[in-house]
């Protein structure tokens, strides 16, 4: 019987190191490949959160010059911000701030090129599409009226469609097109839940285009429709 016994467990294990010289290097890679990925995985996450981390340090240094009014540093520490950590969030934040700090200085091709950045380098699409309504903006401020459309999102986010239509309406208003700025208003009027207060302030841009019934109108019907 143990002899028996013997015979079967040396099958087995003769089974076992023929099927290790057939497949035992396959899956020694395999397991060094899988494991070396989970190394690396770990790693870039390791190396994300340490440029995430440094990256803030910059942004609060940025924002720091901008509360003192220091435009030339807030530009330095953008600067540095796109070479080091251009990939993180932090550095589209930075170039939104720098922007509206060089606006407001009056350093309109500063303000620009920090939007640009934003637009063709950040890292989350929010970003950018708001740094297109700021570079309208910018151009709406230059009399720049075509450039300032160009310039506006085309495919905005739900939660940016509102401000976009706004801004254009604000384009159309200045270019002299009265008609095609209430229609912009009143996609953004639309656009915008009731609760937000800057909708108050589209309302009043359709009142002074002539359009003081519109929003009203709207809401009336939808109450009588509600109460039959």
């Amino acid at each position: 019987m143990a002899t028996h016994l013997d015979l079967q467990e040396q099958e087995q294990l003769d089974s076992i190191k023929h099927f290790w010289k057939q497949y035992g290097n396959l899956i020694t890679w395999v397991l060094i490949i899988a494991l070396g990925g989970f190394a690396a995985f770990n790693g870039w996450q390791w190396m994300q959160r340490d440029r995430s981390v440094k990256a803030s340090v910059l942004f609060d240094e940025l924002d720091k010059a901008v509360i003192a009014g220091d435009t030339d540093k807030a530009a330095r520490v953008f600067s540095d911000m796109k070479d080091r950590y251009g990939s993180t969030a932090f550095a589209g934040q930075a170039g939104l701030l720098a922007a509206k700090a060089q606006f407001e200085k009056g350093q309109n091709d500063a303000a620009r090129a920090s939007l640009e950045w934003v637009i063709g380098n950040a890292s989350d699409k929010e970003y950018a599409v708001l740094a297109r309504l700021r570079l309208a903006g910018v151009l709406l401020d230059e009399k720049k009226y075509d450039e300032a459309l160009k310039a506006l999102p085309t495919d905005p986010p739900q939660s940016f469609a509102g401000l976009a239509a706004d801004r254009r309406g604000d384009i159309l208003t200045a270019q002299g097109k009265p008609a095609e700025a209430r229609t912009a208003y009143q996609a953004a009027f639309d656009a915008m839940p009731p609760t937000l207060d800057y909708r108050r302030l589209v309302e009043a841009k359709l009142t002074a285009l002539g359009a003081a019934e519109a929003p009203a109108a709207a809401a009336s019907a939808a109450a009588t429709g509600a109460s039959k």
